[in-house]
């Protein structure tokens, strides 16, 4: 799912942006996980890959649990080198998350630990304060355990173009992808001919003008009354057909076509597996090369016939008053299939890998964590959000690769 969610390239503005940002942060922020010449030493670890805590002869190994179970704290304890009853000691765990918000953990005897009363979410970034008593003397100790956490100075940060948004409801608007052309409305042309059999005496419009109703066409030399009269155009549009020539006889024929181009009509190719999901009305946004913003209109009728290729075509009026568009040009359009409103939601924009986890970061002062995100239906810009993340939260949408960037940098662990 990462895969999918996440761009599959870097335009070159932010490319740019990323090189930028990589030598600026390089300097001027910090992580969290101070960077020193003299990398800090890894904890000492105990027989359970907890880590260890000693205060004089009384010795504590806490390690996160999640062979499973969710992830939870378990506690062996010693005293003067031998093992001591969990039952003997009382001990609590609060948590202190980005944002100050803490977590309590309480913890009861079971077989030769202690066991913690409640799931260690991600991210397992927070400052850990232990406090135990044994045999009525106290030990306690506070430690950073921080991952995925960065600091990031607002100068730096607007520099970089750092953009984030609120968290929230959003409208999620599913779409399919069709191709296809611009072609004349059907009843859009009119055939020129003349009503009395004569001689063209003169040709007032080439090929490609653009006439008006009443503008003067053809002259023609009346046979039977050898009285000239004009042929005059009935609509306003283009020439695209010229078969008069000054000297020729109208012999009944056909002389001009003109073609009514102040609406055209978009003909889109639906295959059969996105048929059933596609109806009359349905709104649809229109992308057509060297005109821009993107048109929109809705779906006017669907083809009952398919097409050679066994896909449906189906049709769009689309308001050409300007002349800015050409029957002729190709197409493409984004057909809206379904609409509906989630509780929460973020841009794709903003969406990172993180470990396993797909990620965005949330930002509490100058302070960027990540979030790892539990994710639902995705449409256009945005990816429904079902777990991970409360709402209201700040997070980053444009340019959150720098704040991976400098976490990364950082080498920020994950601390079992």
């Amino acid at each position: 799912m990462i895969n999918s969610l996440l761009r599959p390239f870097m335009p070159f503005r932010y490319f740019m942006i990323a090189l930028i940002a990589l030598a600026f942060l390089g300097y001027t922020s910090f992580s969290l996980a101070v960077e020193t010449e003299i990398k800090e030493a890894e904890p000492e670890k105990g027989l359970h890959r907890g880590r260890l805590l000693k205060d004089g002869d009384f010795v504590l190994e806490l390690a996160i649990f999640e062979t499973g179970v969710p992830p939870e704290f378990r506690v062996w304890t010693m005293n003067d080198g031998k093992p001591v009853k969990p039952e003997d000691v009382s001990l609590v765990v609060t948590l202190t998350r980005l944002g100050n918000m803490v977590d309590t953990i309480n913890f009861k005897p079971q077989a030769d630990f202690l066991r913690g009363d409640m799931e260690i979410y991600e991210p397992h970034s927070f400052v850990v304060t232990i406090k135990a008593d044994h045999q009525g003397k106290k030990h306690q100790w506070q430690y950073d355990n921080f991952e995925g956490r960065t600091l990031i100075e607002p100068a730096v940060a607007n520099a970089m173009e750092i953009q984030t948004e609120i968290a929230g409801e959003a409208t999620l608007i599913e779409t399919i992808e069709s191709f296809g052309k611009l072609v004349p409305q059907p009843d859009a042309e009119r055939k020129i001919s003349a009503r009395f059999e004569g001689e063209i005496t003169k040709v007032h419009a080439r090929l490609g003008q653009t006439v008006k109703a009443g503008d003067k066409l053809i002259t023609v030399n009346s046979n039977e009354s050898l009285k000239s009269f004009t042929i005059n155009s009935p609509i306003n549009g283009v020439v695209i057909n010229k078969a008069a020539n000054s000297g020729e006889q109208t012999g009944g024929r056909i002389l001009m076509s003109i073609v009514d181009t102040s609406n055209l009509t978009a003909e889109l190719s639906v295959f059969p597996t996105d048929r059933q999901r596609v109806t009359e009305g349905a709104e649809v946004t229109l992308r057509i090369n060297g005109h821009a913003p993107p048109l929109s209109g809705r779906v006017k009728a669907i083809d009952a016939q398919l097409n050679a290729n066994q896909a449906r075509t189906l049709r769009v009026e689309i308001d050409n008053s300007a002349n800015a568009l050409s029957a002729g040009q190709f197409i493409s359009g984004e057909i809206e299939v379904a609409r509906y409103t989630v509780p929460l939601a973020v841009k794709r924009i903003g969406l990172q890998a993180f470990r396993d986890f797909t990620v965005v970061y949330a930002k509490v002062g100058d302070e960027y964590e990540v979030r790892m995100l539990e994710l639902g239906r995705e449409a256009g810009e945005w990816v429904e959000v079902l777990g991970g993340l409360n709402p209201g939260t700040e997070y980053v949408t444009e340019n959150s690769f720098i704040i991976k960037a400098d976490i990364e940098k950082s080498g920020a662990s994950h601390d079992h």
